[in-house]
């Protein structure tokens, strides 16, 4: 208790540290962050670690970084039966390019739903939600046959062509980004629009100047996980690109783990380490808008 110009105030006393109370109230919520840390982190350490082991097997790699040599990089980088680079490459220009334009056209689809009222909206926009309930891996066959038919009339996006692959990347993408990006247009406020249209701007001069601008967070969250989807995708991949210099890093790589009498699993966890570089570059550049960006839309 203290006295400053006659006015007396009652200092409360700190109360002594208690364990179990901070336990209770936040005490779990670190323990739980370690054991989810650990849980995740394990699996990436268990590919370092075999990529660094020069024996080539993942016997030898149980005891994590038992072993240090970069033997495994320089024969995924010098093997002339694994082009790497042709592979980077392709997976690079394939995955970049079905981003940039899952999201230009994403942006458009969500845009006319969100702006304008046209008959067959409603029905649109069920559609999308019901579409993104089947996985694009049912498909598989069909894609396939349909690959095939376009191929024998226009061979350059037919089957084992990149731009065909591309064009079954943005088909199965469009259903679940669109009906993203439309949550988040919608918190977009309409007078914006109104305010642009009494000046005289047409939609398109709305859209290209001043709603992509405001949109950002979703462009590069959607962006971003088109590209890691990409990236990862094997399936689809494998059936529709045979020859091996247009085929991806996922179909690739699984040719250095599919024989049965060697297996060079070395190689293999060195290649998925590099594969994972520009990924975790374009994450770290983005990171400020994928918390924005995914949560935005969610009260719509």
């Amino acid at each position: 208790m203290t006295s400053v110009d006659g006015v007396t105030r009652v200092i409360p006393l700190k109360r002594p540290f208690n364990i179990r109370r901070w336990f209770a109230r936040t005490g779990w919520r670190h323990l739980v962050g370690i054991v989810m840390v650990v849980f995740s982190g394990f699996p990436l350490l268990y590919v370092l670690s075999a990529s660094l082991n020069p024996q080539g097997t993942l016997t030898g790699s149980n005891a994590l970084f038992s072993r240090v040599g970069f033997e495994a990089y320089a024969r995924m980088l010098n093997s002339p039966d694994a082009p790497f680079a042709q592979w980077f490459g392709n997976t690079i220009l394939i995955a970049g390019t079905t981003s940039i334009l899952t999201v230009f056209l994403g942006a458009l689809a969500a845009y006319s739903f969100s702006r304008m009222r046209f008959i067959g909206r409603r029905a649109g926009l069920l559609t999308l939600v019901l579409v993104q309930m089947f996985p694009q891996l049912l498909a598989v066959v069909a894609l396939f046959l349909v690959m095939s038919t376009i191929g024998d009339l226009f061979p350059a996006i037919g089957l084992n062509t990149q731009i065909g692959l591309i064009m079954v990347y943005l088909g199965g993408a469009l259903g679940v980004n669109t009906y993203l990006m439309y949550g988040f247009f919608n918190t977009i406020p309409a007078s914006i629009d109104e305010a642009a249209k009494i000046d005289g701007a047409s939609h398109a001069r709305i859209f290209f100047t001043i709603i992509l601008r405001l949109v950002a967070p979703i462009l590069a969250v959607v962006g971003l996980l088109s590209f890691i989807a990409t990236t990862n995708d094997f399936v689809v991949a494998s059936v529709l690109l045979i020859d091996p210099d247009k085929q991806t890093l996922a179909v690739g790589l699984y040719r250095l783990v599919s024989n049965p009498n060697y297996a060079d699993w070395s190689a293999f966890s060195a290649g998925a380490v590099l594969a994972a570089l520009p990924v975790m570059a374009l994450f770290l550049y983005l990171q400020k808008y994928i918390v924005g960006g995914l949560t935005a839309g969610s009260d719509k």
